[in-house]
């Protein structure tokens, strides 16, 4: 299951981090205004980076064997998805976030309870810390 799981976040990170750098302004439909300022799309195309390194991250863990590393992963993976779903409730609860938000959520949470998944299922020698 992990693999999969490591092959589905990095292409989808990697659409992110793409769309960020190359069409900020059409990624953030809704959310970014009609004539955004260069610093707005200088802040966005940064964004785009760190999501690239993760989905990097990702695909080079996929077929990682030491379990450390694995799970290293997944937890960061668990944290950055946990928070941005926790964020799009949030926004989307208050009204605050723009329709697309909707979707994004689902999306989220749904990254968040696999890795959530993976994490529990891996067995505790594994390289976990218990405690």
């Amino acid at each position: 299951m992990l693999k999969p799981l490591f092959v589905v976040a990095a292409i989808y990170l990697a659409a992110l981090g793409l769309a960020l750098l190359f069409v900020p302004a059409q990624f953030g439909v809704d959310a970014v205004p009609e004539d955004p300022s260069p610093e707005l799309i200088a802040l966005l195309r940064l964004l785009g980076g760190p999501l690239l390194g993760i989905a990097v991250l990702n695909w080079m863990s996929r077929d990682a064997d030491p379990p450390t590393v694995r799970n290293t992963v997944v937890l960061a993976n668990t944290v950055g998805f946990g928070i941005v779903a926790a964020s799009d409730v949030v926004g989307v609860l208050s009204g605050d976030a723009r329709d697309l938000a909707r979707v994004f959520l689902i999306v989220h949470l749904v990254f968040t309870i696999a890795f959530v998944v993976a994490w529990v299922r891996a067995p505790a020698s594994a390289g976990r810390s218990e405690g």
